[in-house]
């Protein structure tokens, strides 16, 4: 491993993967005069689900929800700044659309990630260490192999989510007619000569899987949708219904006992899991439109919620065999298919680099972070350095960790509280509803006064930490006890 005769000068923070989250981050703190950051990510690109980048597939939230603009709208980083670069300011106004395509969402992030100096794909984080005060953070140079060393401060994980496979087919991981809906646009053709396919799940990428199938599925092509969900609700998408995606709901959600939030968590999947009511709507009329002079049941389609898959094998005599249990009745049949495409989530992901500095981490019974309101995560008082987390604390901080719309939001509570001052003024209040009992008492907005000097005054003096408030066990192990 190579490393320099002299240490280089600290960052004051190093973000771990970049996604669109940590590419907030990025963009966020780039024009913050002596910040000196660095992200980092082991691909050889930014790219943003791009086996669901179908044709017609819209975002579900505003454009506003862009990597900068709910809180700084002057960045030079905006989705607006983005399409005059691109001189498409007048089409977009006559478009009329507050939701963007997702393959212009996933070029505007690529647009941002190529250009932003404190960004560097190819690179992995192999390992992180404590090193004093500091982390001491391995690097490995992609293309060539070369492994290098930085120190930083202060740790910000945006590793991503996983896809999630089911128990239920285990015995399908790999198989060809089988993968989950991420890999959907790459492994697509290998559908052409299926003649019965059948999609797992009731979201949003399930709506958007089953509708691509509908539009290029030939005659006699059998296509079924199986849902564990009684009924294919839409996703919850009134003005203050909405409002669970706010600041607000974060910090009185992030208030309740642990058992509370997992139980709302599961609750609330019409806020985080379902499928768009336009995506659905779509479907119905592409099937109204086909059984037009014909009996509805004339069309080869299948659509089943309250279906739970139980296990699911390759068949005796080719194809896949699929054991259902209808939720309601109870009853269990055999479902034959050529294949499967499994819309069925994902799950937030602990990089492995994190391995050597994983007994210094507060766990919670389930093996999962402790994060307080900074998003920063619960540690042995002696690993001073901050460890930030990005689209990892569904469990502390509700179904807004892994939408879009708080993205900006969580980014400038990260860099206030690196930088121990305001670096982005936050809004107090965000919602009209109070979720709150009356009288209950309010969470402070922002980082606490500083005990350390500017971020500014900071880099100028190496040895000083950069974060004002050393982590103890106590700060975020008790939150919501």
């Amino acid at each position: 491993m190579d490393t320099p005769a002299a240490r280089p000068a600290p960052y004051d923070l190093l973000g771990v993967g970049i996604g669109p989250f940590n590419l907030s981050l990025a963009a966020l703190a780039e024009p913050v005069p002596g910040l000196r950051t660095l992200f980092c990510d082991q691909r050889p690109e930014f790219r943003w689900h791009p086996g669901m980048l179908v044709d017609g597939a819209r975002m579900q939230v505003p454009f506003l929800a862009d990597l900068v603009s709910l809180v700084d709208p002057t960045n030079r980083w905006s989705f607006l700044n983005y399409l005059r670069e691109q001189d498409r300011l007048f089409p977009f106004y006559f478009a009329e659309r507050f939701q963007l395509p997702r393959r212009e969402y996933d070029h505007y992030c690529r647009w941002a990630a190529e250009r932003l100096d404190n960004c560097r794909f190819g690179t992995e984080v192999t390992a992180l260490h404590r090193d004093g005060t500091l982390y001491r953070v391995e690097l490995r140079d992609t293309a060539t192999g070369r492994r290098t060393e930085v120190h930083a401060r202060n740790l910000a994980l945006g590793v991503g989510t996983r896809p999630v496979l089911p128990g239920a087919f285990t015995a399908l991981d790999g198989h060809p007619r089988a993968f989950h809906s991420a890999d959907y646009l790459d492994r697509r053709d290998a559908l052409d000569d299926a003649r019965d396919i059948t999609v797992v799940g009731s979201g949003q990428s399930g709506a958007e899987v089953f509708l691509d199938l509908l539009r290029r599925a030939g005659e006699g092509v059998r296509l079924r949708w199986l849902t564990r969900t009684r009924a294919l609700a839409p996703m919850e998408y009134s003005k203050l219904g909405l409002e669970h995606f706010t600041p607000d709901y974060t910090r009185y959600f992030h208030g309740l006992p642990g058992p509370v939030r997992d139980t709302l968590v599961e609750a609330q999947w019409q806020l985080h899991k379902a499928a768009s009511a336009e995506t659905l709507a779509q479907i119905h009329d592409h099937l109204y439109e086909r059984t037009i002079g014909r009996p509805i049941d004339d069309a080869p389609v299948e659509i089943t919620p309250g279906t739970a898959v139980t296990d699911a094998r390759p068949g005796p005599c080719g194809g896949l065999e699929l054991r259902c249990r209808h939720t309601d009745s109870g009853a269990e049949h055999v479902l034959r298919t050529d294949a499967v495409v499994l819309a069925t989530g994902y799950r937030a992901a602990r990089p492995a680099a994190l391995d050597p500095l994983a007994h210094l981490i507060d766990w919670d019974a389930a093996g999962r972070y402790r994060i307080d309101l900074d998003h920063r995560v619960a540690t042995l008082p002696d690993l001073a350095g901050g460890l930030y987390v990005q689209n990892a604390e569904l469990h502390t901080h509700g179904v807004g960790t892994p939408d879009l719309g708080l993205g900006a939001h969580r980014a400038a509570v990260i860099l206030n509280a690196v930088a121990g001052r305001t670096v982005h003024r936050l809004p107090e209040r965000t919602a009209w509803t109070g979720f709150a009992p009356p009288g209950a008492a309010a969470t402070p907005v922002g980082p606490a006064a500083p005990t350390a000097p500017a971020m500014g005054d900071v880099a100028a003096t190496a040895d000083v930490p950069a974060v004002p408030r050393p982590q103890e066990w106590t700060r975020a192990a008790t939150a919501g006890r």
